[in-house]
């Protein structure tokens, strides 16, 4: 799925009536911060445990009768919504917030409906593909030096890779911690199984193991 962008109040009314979750975000081009929190709403919007989850960009200043309706100050608000009613909100920039209250209102409720336990949506993540990588950021923005690393190290290899950001999603960056036994990332897996960080990676390496290792 991706973030909707919504053009007019007719729209916005019928997504935020519906039966999902909703996260809206009331945004505007000219502000740099807003980009900020739909880069990461854009980055939840593809994970499968928000599947049934409908994201909003709504432009506050166009739709001036909405942002009146919900008392949008500046930009930027998201606002959480369930079956048309405002259940949540933040304002201005708090990524932290913005995860946590996305795993509240719509992880919580996507657990619930598809009977997934955190441990089974953690073997899900760890199996997609062959050679998984948890990691701040992502293959092609890493948000630590660790991470970085990593990247440029496996990327030489030529192996296919999956990645995921631990930054969008609390649970499983706590979770995997324990479910693994590995206190710090980024965390390598192949075929579901843990090869460990970025110093276990680098020893691969030097021994002329690593893409053997990869290709298991």
């Amino acid at each position: 799925m991706a973030v909707t962008n919504v053009s007019s109040v007719d729209q916005y009314n019928k997504l935020v009536g519906s039966a999902a979750v909703t996260v809206a975000l009331f945004s505007a081009e000219w502000a740099e911060q807003c980009k900020q929190i739909l880069s990461v709403m854009s980055e939840l919007a593809k994970q499968s445990a928000f599947g049934a989850v409908q994201f909003l960009d709504v432009p506050a200043e166009d739709l001036s009768e909405v942002s009146l309706k919900h008392q949008i100050d500046a930009v930027p608000t998201v606002i959480f919504f369930r079956a048309g009613t405002a259940v949540d909100r933040i304002d201005g920039v708090d990524i932290a917030a913005l995860t946590a209250k996305c795993r509240k209102f719509a992880g919580a409720a996507d657990s619930e409906a598809t009977g997934k336990s955190l441990d089974d949506r953690l073997k899900e993540l760890i199996n997609r593909e062959n050679v998984m990588i948890f990691m701040k950021g992502d293959r092609n923005v890493p948000r630590c030096g660790f991470s970085k690393q990593l990247i440029a190290i496996i990327n030489e290899t030529g192996v296919t890779y999956g990645t995921f950001d631990i930054l969008t999603d609390e649970e499983v960056r706590q979770g995997l911690k324990t479910y693994s036994d590995w206190p710090t990332y980024p965390q390598v897996y192949v075929k579901g199984e843990l090869i460990g960080g970025l110093d276990i990676i680098k020893e691969l390496l030097a021994a002329g193991e690593l893409s053997a290792t990869l290709n298991a």
